[in-house]
């Protein structure tokens, strides 16, 4: 289109040309230039709430980890035996002579030992017609505990059932051998938790954690942070103050130490008792709010 053909269609119809120009003025006003909001006046600028900053806190889960090997199901049990005759169906005869001296004690103790895991292989029938008349058996018997006695073999195995486990003595490292065991504190209030403490400005948190493992529980036992990064967060709920605004938001971060060696001995002021318990009886002493924040990182054996 013409500049002169324009110009005649304005002429023509004034209105069309200032609809133009109302529209050019709204697309210029429209694309006004960015202006920072330290510039803006106050009454222009939108009200925005403070940002509070969560609470930070370190929990440690305090563990003692098994001390006897799982009793094996029957299952295992039949597995076992069925390798173990296997092996000595398929393996050469041990040449006893050449190590032992004929006669000797060490072959008779070896010879008592040998027919012992022949029978748990093959049965308990295995092998009684190669034994000696009673006298001879309960002679080798008795010159095999002595030497036993005198080498320090006699020692009875740890027994699957502590005292502890009967007398429910909760305190004791020994109960639940097979399970792995947690440190659990009660405050003077009632309330069962792991232990915890704060975060202080500009400290690292597994720093943290061992500042408030020690504070919490004593300098009586040897422990080990597992890690410098934590193994999960629970949040707390908020609690309201006096005023009666809630108290700001809290994070805790759960860390998973064991101990060594040495027991807990908790501060008084804080603490009012502790124990060492399953996984399921932490679900029974702590609240349900508390066992859904922190039933997953605990081992179910």
């Amino acid at each position: 289109m013409s500049s002169k053909t324009l110009i005649s269609l304005c002429r023509g119809n004034p209105s069309a040309f200032s609809a133009g120009r109302r529209t050019l003025a709204t697309v210029r006003e429209t694309s006004t230039t960015y202006i920072p909001s330290s510039q803006v006046p106050i009454s222009h600028q939108t009200h925005q709430k403070p940002i509070t900053k969560p609470k930070l806190l370190t929990s440690i889960i305090l563990n003692r980890a098994p001390i006897l090997t799982p009793t094996p199901t029957p299952f295992e049990r039949a597995y076992y035996a069925y390798q173990a005759r296997l092996r000595r169906a398929l393996s050469n005869p041990f040449p006893y002579d050449f190590y032992f001296k004929q006669g000797s004690i060490l072959e008779t103790r070896f010879t008592l030992e040998e027919r012992k895991r022949e029978r748990i292989a093959f049965g308990r029938e295995f092998g009684i017609a190669d034994d000696l008349d009673k006298e001879k058996a309960a002679a080798n018997r008795a010159a095999v505990e002595q030497l036993a006695e005198q080498e320090g073999e006699s020692e009875e195995m740890m027994a699957r059932v502590h005292p502890s486990d009967e007398a429910r003595d909760y305190k004791s490292l020994d109960r639940k051998g097979k399970r792995n065991l947690y440190l659990l504190l009660q405050e003077n209030e009632g309330i069962w938790r792991f232990p915890e403490g704060n975060v202080k400005k500009g400290e690292l948190l597994h720093q943290a954690a061992q500042r408030d493992l020690l504070a919490e529980c004593g300098e009586y036992m040897d422990t080990w942070i597992v890690s410098r990064n934590p193994i999960g967060h629970y949040r707390p709920p908020r609690k309201a103050l006096s005023t009666g605004k809630p108290q700001p938001e809290e994070v805790a971060f759960l860390y998973k130490a064991h101990i060594l060696a040495g027991q807990a001995r908790p501060n008084p002021e804080t603490v009012k008792d502790f124990a060492w318990l399953t996984k399921q009886e932490v679900e029974s002493r702590v609240s349900e709010y508390y066992w859904h924040g922190v039933k997953d990182v605990l081992s179910d054996h």
